[in-house]
């Protein structure tokens, strides 16, 4: 990978694992695992959460449309997936990680107010678990809507930026009984 004298520094302050390899493994000793998105070469936006754009200082909608849904990346942005431990399931599961969420930046708003932007969906971290990194519509629809329902009951959470299609059909077993389907793909821009 092609890093940056910046970015560099960063790495130097937090350890992290730059070799590029998205497959499913531990990564001891590292905050973070640097990763690239998929690059889908079809995508459509089918939702823009405009309120939320001007809240964080992004603003309109005009030409970040290749950006929001994983197609295009700033060629001086370095995308990662963050390493974790922690229980699931009442269990103390170990080393954890970013699956599905990929790292795309930061923001300020006039204020100063800073918000993380992620992609979920844009493909395979070292933290998949077994999985492919992407996500299908009918979770993400799910994930965009009770985001925006917490928010505006109050309740602090990470919330949608956008939603689009990724262009790509993906294998999923929804029902969990041994008979997988296509569904389409996606990716959102999450913020937090």
């Amino acid at each position: 990978m092609n890093l940056n004298k910046i970015t560099q520094q960063y790495y130097t302050l937090f350890p992290a694992d730059l070799s590029g390899n998205t497959m499913q493994r531990q990564t001891p000793g590292v905050l973070l695992a640097a990763v690239e998105i998929e690059k889908f070469q079809t995508p459509e936006l089918i939702l823009f959460n405009e309120n939320l754009a001007e809240e964080i200082g992004l603003g309109k909608l005009e030409q970040d449309a290749m950006f929001l849904n994983a197609a295009d990346v700033p060629q001086h942005l370095q995308t990662y997936a963050t390493a974790y431990a922690g229980h699931q399931f009442g269990n103390w599961a170990g080393q954890l990680g970013d699956g599905r969420a990929i790292f795309a930046g930061e923001i300020a708003n006039k204020n100063g107010k800073k918000t993380e932007l992620q992609w979920k969906g844009a493909g395979a971290t070292p933290y998949s678990r077994h999985a492919d990194g992407r996500a299908v519509l009918r979770s993400s629809v799910r994930e965009y809507l009770m985001s925006e329902a917490m928010h505006h009951l109050g309740i602090p959470t990470t919330r949608a930026l956008s939603l689009s299609f990724s262009g790509e059909n993906v294998l999923r077993d929804m029902m969990y009984d041994g008979n997988p389907a296509y569904e389409k793909g996606a990716v959102m821009m999450r913020t937090a």
